[in-house]
């Protein structure tokens, strides 16, 4: 049972719930670009997650079939309440090192681009594999924990995370503050003021932090200031994912030291070869910037938005029905709709090929819902239905200024 995707319909209605509120109070936590593109990157790690997500996964199975020293029970609750913290265990430091070392960080740097803070960004993740994460949980495939066991505590110790990217929660009981990840403690996470940096790891326990000497409780004196020390600035999916992997893969090229060539991935977060940082600075900075922003009006917003609920749709409706597609149905379902969210960000940064970009964006959207629903009773309305769609976007996106236009 996959128990993210039912969830992911909760997910919107609390998005829903908490940009009212924010609206209603006037708080300010929630643009649209940066939650668009937020949602953006969740999407991506949605669909690209079905091409390679079970590799590591694989790996897990082969070690419990053939290497655990014990076997444990699915019937047992225990074996289930054992699983779920002994994972929480797991993913601290898997958590840990993904803030530790250069490679790990360039998967998991994704989570932490925004510069907003509210439950949109707890759906902003990665599309680049983690390589060292899987290794984290081998010990559970060692300790007979079965693989549904596993998928289920990792499902729910997910779940549980979402919640804790607000700023409209304050401070909860002591007694749940001393135990587990609450708001405060997560906003500390994604701070980057350097006393907040690479603390509070935990996804469920903040005991762990607390054990291995990672907690920083929230300051009343110490604003959190999000987003990361180089700037993003960009409302492009594809860039935010290979923003770091890009620039440590231009280091290990350029570089005249060959020790650095091959050691770069492996050494401490941010770490770069001297000639590097000598010949290529990089404005890094801990202290609070002017936040990324392109100021689109008032008709291009309602575009965005319509745009990204039929987008929400339509990834939905390809997750539900991904198990029975083949693996080249599948590519070109995550193909189309990594086009749909990059030609979304042209809009969003007004490019002046934003109009060209949607066009492509629906023709290879109906040709490849022809491809993947091959059945007449189903496709034709389907294909009526977005076709009729996208020629009222295209004709509302080629009336609607956009900024590029006016400036």
């Amino acid at each position: 049972m996959n128990y993210i995707l039912m969830a992911i319909p909760l997910f919107m209605l609390l998005i829903f719930i908490e940009f009212a509120w924010d609206r209603h109070k006037g708080t300010g936590f929630y643009r649209l670009n940066d939650s668009v593109n937020s949602l953006a990157m969740g999407i991506y790690s949605r669909v690209t997650g079905l091409l390679f997500a079970m590799i590591p996964f694989s790996a897990y199975i082969l070690i419990y079939e053939n290497a655990s020293l014990i076997s444990l029970s699915v019937e047992d609750t225990w074996v289930w309440i054992a699983a779920f913290v002994i994972y929480d265990l797991g993913y601290y430091w898997n958590h840990r090192i993904g803030h530790t070392l250069n490679i790990s960080w360039a998967s998991h740097v994704i989570h932490h681009q925004s510069e907003e803070y509210n439950l949109t960004t707890a759906l902003r993740q990665t599309s680049i594999p983690n390589v060292t994460g899987w290794a984290f949980f081998i010990p559970m495939a060692l300790l007979g924990f079965p693989p549904i066991v596993l998928f289920a505590a990792g499902s729910f110790n997910l779940i549980y995370q979402f919640w804790v990217h607000t700023q409209h929660i304050k401070k909860l009981p002591a007694w749940y503050e001393a135990i587990f990840v609450t708001p405060s403690h997560h906003r500390v996470h994604h701070g980057k003021n350097k006393v907040y940096i690479d603390k509070n790891h935990g996804g469920v326990f903040i005991l762990w932090d607390k054990f291995f000497g990672t907690f920083q409780p929230e300051l009343e004196d110490e604003k959190v200031i999000y987003g990361i020390s180089t700037q993003l600035a960009s409302w492009n999916p594809i860039k935010g994912n290979v923003q770091f992997i890009g620039s440590l893969i231009q280091d290990a090229w350029r570089t005249n030291n060959w020790f650095d060539k091959f050691t770069l991935w492996f050494r401490l977060t941010g770490y770069r070869p001297a000639d590097m940082e000598e010949k290529y600075p990089r404005l890094k900075t801990n202290e609070a910037v002017v936040k990324y922003d392109i100021e689109n009006n008032r008709g291009t917003k309602i575009y965005i938005f319509s745009q990204l609920i039929f987008c929400l749709a339509l990834v939905f409706a390809f997750l539900t029905m991904a198990k029975g597609l083949a693996v080249i149905q599948l590519t070109s379902g995550c193909g189309v709709l990594g086009i749909f969210l990059l030609s979304l960000s042209k809009v969003q940064e007004a490019k002046p090929l934003a109009l060209a970009w949607e066009t492509t964006k629906f023709l290879t959207l109906i040709a490849t819902v022809a491809f993947i629903i091959p059945v007449v009773t189903w496709v034709l309305p389907m294909l009526i239905t977005i076709s009729v769609t996208s020629l009222l976007a295209l004709h509302f996106v080629s009336r609607q200024k956009l900024q590029s236009e006016l400036a």
